[in-house]
């Protein structure tokens, strides 16, 4: 008899991850990897706890980020990388070396990590790399509340506009609606990027109308308290 749920593979593009407590995620993927990939993930979760931070060269929980595709799956890679960079609690400098000698599924973990290990900014020059790159998923795996919390305000809108180029689905953008929202200069950009497009013969992304119309600015609300005028 088939089970439903154990092909149902744990998302891996956009702010799913990043939003994710813990606890959830590893109900999550207890549920759905077989007994040997739990077990595995059981061992690299306590060596990770026990041994966080960085430690010589390389740390043993390093190691299993790089193991993590082998032996949970791609399905449920990303997840289990998520899960031990929690359990390990690096600092900036550990992410930072992980990230720029990691593959890039090990840069996406460090990505939807970010929110949960560093409070303030260190994190920004990894979102910035990020976002320079072509790939689509690193693209949307820095999107997330991470950045919506520390991205300047030129920077995210250059990548609202990367995703708009590259084809990646706004959903991925954290807190997309609350940062756009009466933001001119976005729609200036965006009705730029339109008049380019339908110059050239090109169809405007759908997501761009969706992005422009969030750009309109909160209707105040009506006032109750507002003096009337005396009748004549």
């Amino acid at each position: 008899m088939s089970h439903p749920h154990a092909t149902q593979p744990t998302p891996t593009i956009g702010t799913g991850l990043a939003l994710t407590p813990p606890a959830e995620l590893r109900a999550h993927l207890d549920a759905r990897l077989p007994a040997g990939a739990r077990a595995w993930l059981d061992q690299a979760l306590d060596e990770a706890a026990a041994q966080p931070g960085s430690h010589g060269p390389i740390s043993v929980w390093e190691l299993r980020l790089a193991e993590a595709g082998r032996r949970c799956g791609t399905a449920h890679a990303d997840a289990a990388r998520v899960l031990i960079l929690h359990a390990a609690r690096p600092d900036a400098d550990g992410l930072t070396r992980v990230y720029h000698q990691g593959t890039a599924d090990e840069r996406r973990a460090v990505l939807h990590a970010l929110p949960h290990l560093l409070p303030g900014p260190e994190g920004l020059p990894l979102l910035e790399d990020a976002l320079r790159t072509n790939d689509t998923r690193l693209l949307a795996a820095a999107l997330g509340p991470y950045a919506a919390r520390h991205l300047s305000p030129h920077l995210w809108r250059q990548a609202v506009l990367k995703c708009l180029f590259t084809g990646v689905g706004v959903d991925s953008v954290a807190d997309l609606s609350g940062r756009a929202r009466g933001d001119t200069e976005l729609a200036r950009m965006l009705g730029d990027y339109a008049a380019e497009r339908t110059a050239a013969g090109r169809p405007v992304p759908d997501d761009l109308y969706r992005v422009l119309a969030l750009t309109e600015p909160a209707l105040a609300p009506h006032s109750t308290d507002a003096p009337h005028g005396k009748e004549s």
